[in-house]
């Protein structure tokens, strides 16, 4: 099935319904479709052709989308660029993909010019747009950088033939590039089969309908948030698109635009339930909120429903899959438990989703035993699951088993088939001989009044190979001392898994979409480690 088609399908069956809110612009259907069209006639009359790359660097809004839908008509692969990369990884994207158009926000003006000034062999064209899609009003590039300004650049291809798409299924659709936290970004390749097939599986999952209003808080450029734009649209909700993330302001549009369901990281849940007002607040319209792109603290977890007072679902999943994976949506008799029971089932990773078939493997490729105690690594296939990377063909080899996905996480799997992720495999901690998971000191961290966020990770040690480092953000007016939350371990965790120090920082590191990224924190301990803890 083919991207477009959904949205074909939302302007036949709901034209007149409102699709998109983004600031004070607001669109029906046929309005959202008519001008996705007239992007995509306008790119392929600006000489475009179909498999041909379009990058676009831009905050969530009505352009975003339209950029979708659009690229999917005229048959192009869109690349969504993270807009918090240097101006260096920015040209690497362009130059690695061969972008031919940009599709650009002013804000990030300087960033896309000092990227296009980076020596690429082939400069793409440029179409600015403002806030709201207002045209802005720019010095002229030079003559090799041909730009454009979006609502005029849209409005050329209004009255023109819509390009004949082809019928999608196994065609590039999007390249999205990992962040390179572990070496040189690979751009992974969805194609049309992988989101549209992502897409009803969530349908399915989530129950998803027509009466859904689905926020656009996490960037539209991950997969976090962006697989919603064609799950919503498949079943003709509402997108509500904020075009940063500012803890009031979202859940002010919770109220005032009546959202049903989101997905945000837990760093983005986390200042939600902090903030002041959130408490006072009365979200009716509320469903359901999915945490997603990071593991969550059950601590976490417990405020969240305490604060929206709406069901729950931990979600699970990777780029190279759509990108669910897992979800931890109850069994019908699941939910029959007592409150603890059905808690313990809610905060963890999730079974299986419905477009996969999942696998916890030891390192023979043997299924671990459903103890929820054996670890072994994630493996998966299935329709949602990339065909690998862009121009990679080594690394998509090393990535793959006769057709299973390696994910790299390691997990439990318990009797009902709910799996429990416990670290990244490069995260674990080898101190002493024995294997520490990184995730389950956090979470017992996370328990304590005072930490606001915390990362662990192992440092050079001369005695154990390896020690235990805690790195915490504290809450405002909280002042513990390293003694007090080693102790409060102490009293939780087995001897060897207790932080030997703890350092406090004002702010943990974070990729794109927000999540905490601990390969700068790794990167300082391990060139220059203090020693303290030798």
């Amino acid at each position: 099935m083919h991207i477009a088609a959904s949205l074909d399908r939302a302007a036949r069956l709901w034209p007149r319904r409102e699709a998109v809110v983004c600031g004070d612009v607001r669109m029906p259907y046929a309005l959202f479709a008519e001008r996705a069209r007239a992007l995509a006639a306008a790119l392929r009359a600006a000489g475009l052709e179909a498999g041909d790359r379009m990058a676009i660097l831009h905050p969530n809004g009505h352009v975003f989308l339209e950029a979708y839908f659009a690229a999917a008509y005229a048959g192009l692969i869109l690349v969504p660029v993270n807009t918090r990369l240097s101006a260096g990884e920015v040209s690497g994207i362009l130059g690695d993909s061969g972008a031919r158009l940009i599709l650009a926000h002013e804000d990030h003006r300087v960033l896309v010019e000092e990227a296009l000034a980076g020596g690429l062999a082939a400069l793409p064209r440029v179409v600015w747009s403002g806030d709201a899609g207002e045209e802005v009003q720019v010095e002229p590039l030079p003559d090799r950088l041909p730009a454009h300004l979006y609502e005029a650049f849209l409005h050329s291809g209004r009255g023109a033939p819509a390009p004949v798409r082809s019928p999608g299924d196994d065609e590039v659709a999007h390249l999205y590039y990992t962040s390179g936290t572990t070496g040189r970004p690979k751009g992974v390749m969805l194609t049309h089969r992988n989101v549209v097939t992502h897409a009803l599986g969530a349908v399915a999952e989530l129950q998803l309908t027509d009466a859904d209003v689905w926020a656009h808080v996490a960037p539209l450029f991950h997969l976090a948030d962006a697989w919603a734009t064609f799950a919503i649209t498949l079943v003709g909700g509402k997108h509500v698109a904020l075009p940063r993330f500012e803890p009031g302001a979202v859940l002010e549009t919770f109220e005032r635009e009546e959202v049903t369901i989101t997905n945000l990281v837990p760093t983005m849940l986390g200042q939600l339930v902090d903030d002041p007002s959130a408490t006072g607040r009365v979200y009716a319209s509320l469903r359901v909120l999915l945490s997603g792109g990071a593991p969550i603290a059950p601590e976490l977890v417990r405020r969240i429903m305490a604060t929206f007072r709406c069901e729950y679902v931990q979600t699970y999943g990777m780029t190279e899959t759509s990108p669910y994976l897992t979800l931890s949506v109850l069994k019908d008799h699941l939910r029959q438990l007592p409150d603890e029971d059905r808690f313990r089932y809610q905060s963890r990773t999730g079974r299986e989703f419905v477009t996969v078939e999942l696998r916890v493997v030891d390192e023979y490729w043997r299924d671990v035993a459903a103890d929820d105690e054996s670890v072994g690594e994630i493996v998966v296939r299935g329709d949602s699951v990339s065909p690998g990377y862009w121009n990679r063909p080594e690394e998509t080899a090393a990535a793959f088993l006769d057709g299973w996905l390696k994910t790299g996480d390691l997990a439990t799997l318990d009797a009902e088939g709910y799996v429990n992720i416990v670290d990244r495999k490069k995260d674990v901690i080898v101190t002493g001989g024995e294997n520490v998971y990184s995730t389950e000191v956090e979470y017992t961290l996370a328990e304590h009044p005072s930490v606001r966020e915390v990362a662990v990770l192992g440092v050079p040690d001369d005695r154990w190979g390896e020690a235990v480092v805690a790195v915490v953000v504290l809450r405002e007016g909280h002042e513990p001392d390293e003694d007090d939350l080693i102790a409060f371990c102490r009293d939780r965790l087995a001897v060897f898994k207790v932080p030997k120090s703890v350092d406090f920082v004002d702010e943990l590191p974070r990729t794109g979409s927000g999540k905490i990224t601990k390969t700068p924190l790794r990167d300082r301990y391990w060139k220059d480690h203090d020693k303290r803890v030798n």
